[in-house]
């Protein structure tokens, strides 16, 4: 008889995190961990605040994990080898804000298509194949002209009624806006086409505004993180715009237990891209968190007006109907509840948060 496929158990399946020791990579890691799986971070370094995540992983794990120190754009051989040792990937690597998509785009295109073609390549030329959640954006569907919105108290509102009760659905049209939304669309369809040509198992979430701990967040990305340091630290916040852009905004343990359902029913989801956010119930504008911040934090806040930046969306919400179909899933946490856990670990490390202004 033909041997059976290795399905390895809960204690032995390996997960390959690339961005493992960013923000949403170190709470993958964490989730994971927690699960039983072996994890591996493939991390570059570059960004500030990677390794006191790793420091703090240390001191919650002492095995079950490993750090391999490469870059997913000049690390070929390397990323292929870890690539092979892995039962699913998490690409998480990339280059995260518009601004400096602007400002560099060379790099931000490198980081964000050539570094995702190489995930791609690595799985495809892999023995096993594993599958692949590809961490998207909400940049993808570009600023969104096309939808009147009308001002009313401190917010934006979608004039489209539908539109407004339940946000973009993954039915919008890409229009990608900025180097920054074209590198993450470029990369977000190759992920949904290397899947239909090569038949890999790849899923993309178009993700919302994330927050939660281990985010040393910073004035081009991660606003909800950044104000809150700034707040902390007394110093001004400059709101680009109105401030009556309004957001959703996703705790970050709510989108990693959903990392898990995609793996977990990878067969049933395969090929698709879902939007994932906080949702209709989740929204804030700028304006708005302003006052709760002085409230939850009790200091006066300072802030300022500039022009909007290029390619920003006034609203963006997401509608998660999709992905509440298919996997059962929806955020459960609420944003006072994520936010104080989020200002707890801000606490714990507001010497470390200081230089990131």
């Amino acid at each position: 008889m033909p041997k059976a496929p290795h399905r390895p158990n809960a204690k032995d399946k390996k997960i390959l995190i690339t961005g493992g020791a960013g923000f949403i990579g170190i709470n993958t890691a964490r989730h994971f961990l927690k699960k039983g799986w072996q994890v591996t971070l493939f991390d570059n370094f570059s960004r500030k605040g990677t390794d006191i995540n790793i420091r703090n992983l240390k001191h919650e794990y002492k095995a079950g994990w490993r750090v391999v120190r490469g870059d997913v754009v000049t690390n070929i051989n390397l990323l292929e080898r870890e690539v092979a040792k892995a039962d699913a990937v998490i690409h998480l690597a990339a280059q995260v804000a518009v601004t400096t998509s602007i400002t560099a785009p060379r790099d931000d295109l490198s980081i964000n298509v050539i570094g995702t073609f190489n995930v791609l390549e690595a799985i495809r030329q892999s023995k096993h194949k594993p599958p692949l959640i590809y961490s998207s954006t909400n940049k993808v569907y570009g600023a969104l002209p096309h939808y009147d919105i009308v001002e009313r108290g401190e917010r934006y509102h979608f004039k489209n009624k539908n539109i407004q009760r339940f946000g973009i659905s993954e039915r919008e049209l890409l229009d990608f806006h900025s180097p920054y939304g074209c590198s993450k669309g470029a990369a977000d369809q190759y992920v949904i086409d290397y899947g239909r040509i090569y038949d890999l198992d790849t899923v993309v979430l178009r993700q919302s505004c994330v927050y939660g701990e281990h985010q040393f967040g910073v004035e081009d990305q991660g606003w909800v993180a950044w104000f809150t340091i700034a707040a902390m630290h007394k110093k001004p916040i400059t709101l680009y715009g109105t401030g009556k852009q309004v957001r959703d905004v996703l705790y970050v343990g709510d989108l990693v237990t959903l990392y898990e359902k995609v793996l977990s029913n990878i067969k049933r989801v395969k090929g698709r891209a879902y939007n994932v956010g906080g949702g209709p119930k989740n929204t804030l504008s700028l304006l708005e968190f302003l006052p709760f911040l002085e409230r939850e934090m009790n200091v006066p806040i300072k802030h300022s007006f500039a022009l909007v930046r290029a390619g920003d969306q006034p609203i963006f919400v997401a509608d998660t109907r999709l992905v509440t179909e298919h996997l059962g899933w929806s955020p459960t946490t609420s944003f006072l509840e994520g936010f104080v856990r989020m200002r707890e670990w801000m606490d714990n490390h507001k010497d470390a948060l200081k230089p990131f202004r």
